[in-house]
C-alpha cells in the first residue's frame, strides 16, 4: 500500500538545489581549465631557468592528451558504475593532486607525469560533469545550464592566460605560478566535496533524473558512419589541431617575435576563450536559423587560412591575426559539434562522439611534440624569431586541410543540406 503523503513528497528537487549543483560543478571546471592551461605563461621561465626547450613544452601538452586518449577508450565505464556523485569527486581529486604533482619538482620527468595524471583526471571530469548536469536539469534549462558552465570553464583559460596581470609577483621562477595553478586547483576539489554532499542530501528526499549515458566507441558503429561524418571528424581533427598547440607556444611566441610583455600575450591568448564564451552561442543560433552548416564552417576555415602567415610575415597588430583566429574558434565548434547529429543514426552518437573527441586527442597529441620539435630545429628564439616560421606554416597547412574538407562537406551535401542528411541517416 502506498503512504499518500510520501506519494504527495515532490519527486523532483527544487530549483535552489538544482542551481546549487551547477555553482558546484562549474567550480569543478573552473579549477580544471586553469590547470590545464598553467604551462603556457612560464614556457620562457621553463626554458631559462630548467633548460627545458620547446619540444619539452610540447610533451608536456602531449602526455595529457596521450592519458585523454585512454581515458576515452575506457569510454566512461567507471562513471557509469560507480554514479556521478562518486565520480565527480574522484576526478576532482585526482586533477588536484596532478596540479601538486606538476609543481612538486624541476626534474622533467615529475612534471610530465603530474600532466599524465592530469590527462587522467580532467577528461573524465568533463564527462562526469556533463553526465551529471544532465540528471539535474534534463527537461529544465538544460541547454542553458551546459552553456552556462562551459563560460564558468572557460573563464578558468581566461584566469590563467591573464595570471601575469593579476598574480604579477607570482611570476619571478617557474614553479610560483605553479603552486598558484595548484592553489586554484583546490576549487576542484572544494566543487566536487561540495558537489558530493549535495547530492548525498538531495537523493535522500528527492528523485533525481536518470543520468545520461556516457559517449562510449563501439567498434561496430564505426563501420556504419558515412563520408560526410569522417569529413567533419577530418575538419575536427585539422582545426583542433591548430589551435589548442599554437595557444600552447603563443605566449613565447608573442614574446620573441614581437617583443611584446608576458601580460600582453596574455590577453591576447586569453581573446580566444573569451570570444568563444560570447559569440559560439550566437553563431549557433545563426546556424539554427538560416542552416547552411557545412558553408558556415567553410567560412570558418577560411578566416584560420591567413592568420598564422599574418602572425610570421606581417608587421599588423596581433589583434587582426588574432581576431580572425577567435571567429573560427567560435563559429567552426558552434557548427560542428551539433552538426554530427544530423549525420550519424541517434543510437550511434554515443560512438561518433567519443570516436572524434578520442582523434582530437591523437591529434594534439601529436602537433603538440611536433611544433615544439619543429621549433627546436629551427633554433626559434627571441634572436631568431624566423626560426618560429616552419610551425606557423605546419598551422596553415591544418587550416588548408580544414578548408579542404568543410569544402568536401559541402560539396556531398549540397542541395540536400546536413538536415536532409539526418533524415536519410536514421
Amino acid at each position: 500500500m502506498t503512504d499518500p503523503l510520501q506519494s504527495a513528497a515532490p519527486t523532483a528537487p527544487p530549483a535552489l538545489d538544482r542551481w546549487a549543483a551547477l555553482v558546484l560543478l562549474s567550480l569543478a571546471m573552473f579549477g580544471n581549465y586553469y590547470v590545464y592551461d598553467t604551462i603556457a605563461p612560464i614556457a620562457d621561465l621553463l626554458e631559462k631557468q630548467l633548460g627545458f626547450d620547446d619540444e619539452h613544452i610540447g610533451l608536456l601538452y602531449s602526455v595529457y592528451s596521450w592519458a585523454a586518449v585512454l581515458v576515452l577508450i575506457a569510454g566512461g565505464v567507471l562513471i557509469d558504475r560507480i554514479g556521478t556523485q562518486k565520480s565527480v569527486m574522484l576526478f576532482a581529486a585526482v586533477t588536484f593532486v596532478a596540479g601538486v604533482v606538476t609543481a612538486l619538482s624541476p626534474r622533467f620527468q615529475v612534471m610530465a607525469g603530474g600532466r599524465f595524471l592530469l590527462g587522467l583526471g580532467a577528461e573524465p571530469l568533463i564527462v562526469a560533469v556533463t553526465t551529471a548536469l544532465a540528471k539535474w536539469f534534463k527537461g529544465k534549462e538544460l541547454s542553458f545550464a551546459f552553456g552556462l558552465n562551459l563560460t564558468i570553464a572557460r573563464l578558468g583559460s581566461v584566469a590563467a592566460d591573464n595570471s601575469p596581470t593579476w598574480a604579477g609577483r607570482w611570476f619571478g621562477n617557474w614553479q610560483e605560478p605553479l603552486v598558484l595553478g595548484a592553489a586554484l586547483g583546490g576549487i576542484t576539489l572544494v566543487g566536487g566535496v561540495g558537489y558530493w554532499i549535495l547530492e548525498a542530501r538531495v537523493s535522500r528526499r528527492y528523485r533525481l533524473g536518470a543520468p545520461a549515458s556516457t559517449d562510449k566507441l563501439v567498434l561496430h558503429d564505426l563501420f556504419t558512419f558515412g563520408k560526410p561524418y569522417w569529413y567533419v571528424v577530418a575538419l575536427c581533427l585539422a582545426f583542433y589541431s591548430a589551435i589548442f598547440p599554437f595557444r600552447s607556444f603563443a605566449f613565447k611566441l608573442f614574446m620573441d617575435t614581437r617583443g611584446v610583455s608576458r601580460e600582453a600575450a596574455g590577453q591576447l591568448n586569453s581573446f580566444l576563450p573569451l570570444a568563444a564564451m560570447i559569440a559560439t552561442p550566437l553563431f549557433g543560433i545563426l546556424a539554427d536559423k538560416i542552416g547552411h552548416r557545412a558553408l558556415l564552417m567553410a567560412a570558418g576555415s577560411a578566416a584560420l587560412v591567413p592568420v598564422y602567415l599574418l602572425i610570421g610575415y606581417s608587421d599588423v597588430p596581433l589583434v587582426l591575426p588574432i581576431g580572425l583566429m577567435g571567429v573560427a574558434f567560435s563559429l567552426i565548434p558552434a557548427v560542428m559539434w551539433p552538426s554530427v547529429a544530423y549525420l550519424v543514426p541517434e543510437q550511434r552518437l554515443g560512438t561518433a562522439y567519443a570516436l572524434m573527441t578520442l582523434i582530437q586527442q591523437v591529434g594534439l597529441a601529436g602537433m603538440n611534440w611536433l611544433i615544439g620539435k619543429a621549433n627546436d630545429v629551427a633554433l626559434a628564439s627571441a634572436t631568431n624569431p624566423a626560426g618560429y616560421r616552419p610551425g606557423l606554416w605546419i598551422f596553415t597547412a591544418l587550416g588548408f586541410v580544414g578548408l579542404l574538407f568543410s569544402w568536401r562537406l559541402w560539396r556531398s551535401e549540397r542541395g540536400h543540406g546536413l538536415e536532409t542528411a539526418r533524415a536519410r541517416a536514421t
